[in-house]
């Protein structure tokens, strides 16, 4: 089945994970899990559409510092909202992402562009599986989904492609998708926003005649370098994803039980 795509404009790679196949043959339920970028960009038209959706919780991955210098989320309905950050200062790629989106000044990373943003990209999906808040609030927002009040949920972080990207996978292999689907739904970020790319990439350019596109694109886009090294990661430091569920995330059978019995058909 097909993963619905939400159809907003100012969101181009929001989905609904619903349809995906879990444990059992059991389908992730549609509407309840919905994948997005930060939607400080929603438009008035994309409000409606998102009101059809009528998420009870809306979940923020980003750090203060990157809510601060962004537009504010636009929400449709009275949802209740949870901050859980996953960053950390010390890699810088982070507000990188950040400041390549909002069009800021990328003077102060240049050293970063030097070193390889590819690499940094790589880096930090190892951090995810390792990271002291990475841990504590993807284990919290696997939490938050598995109680039924939170349903939808809509999760995002700012491009809503790497903390989005891999607490999706957190989610999907807990509901018990196979890590093929669980690829194939990663990687469609980047047909979904490839006309986006594009934009930022030639405002970019006006704003920096000297714009070297090969250290911007890697953060602009998925890569399956990047969700291999968390896997990686995951199978050097807990041997399987069950175990870095389990000793990593400190997920219980009881939480596992319940996130499957919410959210699969």
């Amino acid at each position: 089945m097909v993963v619905r795509d939400w159809q907003l404009v100012g969101a181009p790679n929001a989905r609904d994970l619903g349809g995906l196949v879990g444990a059992g043959g059991r389908r992730v339920r549609v509407g309840q899990l919905v994948r997005t970028p930060a939607l400080g960009r929603l438009t008035d038209a994309d409000l409606p559409v998102l009101a059809t959706l009528a998420p009870a919780c809306v979940l923020d991955l980003r750090d203060d510092t990157e809510i601060d210098v962004a537009p504010p989320d636009r929400l449709a309905g009275e949802p209740r909202v949870v901050h859980l950050p996953v960053h950390d200062p010390e890699h810088p790629v982070f507000t990188y992402v950040s400041a390549v989106l909002l069009g800021h000044d990328l003077d102060a990373y240049a050293e970063l562009a030097r070193q390889g943003t590819a690499g940094a990209m790589a880096e930090i999906y190892r951090w995810f599986v390792t990271g002291e808040s990475a841990r504590r609030n993807f284990a919290a927002a696997v939490r938050l989904a598995a109680r039924p009040e939170n349903l939808p949920l809509l999760y995002h972080c700012s491009a809503g492609k790497d903390r989005t990207g891999w607490l999706t996978v957190i989610l999907l292999t807990a509901l018990g998708v196979d890590e093929a689907a669980i690829r194939a739904e990663y990687l469609r970020n980047n047909a979904l926003t490839e006309s986006l790319r594009a934009v930022i990439v030639e405002a970019m350019r006006r704003r920096q005649p000297t714009l070297d596109v090969d250290a911007v694109l890697p953060v602009l886009e998925v890569r399956a370098a990047y969700l291999d090294a968390g896997y990686q990661e995951v199978r050097r430091v807990h041997g399987s994803f069950d175990g870095y569920l389990r000793d990593g995330l400190g997920l219980t059978d009881e939480v596992v039980g319940a996130l499957r019995a919410n959210l699969l058909e």
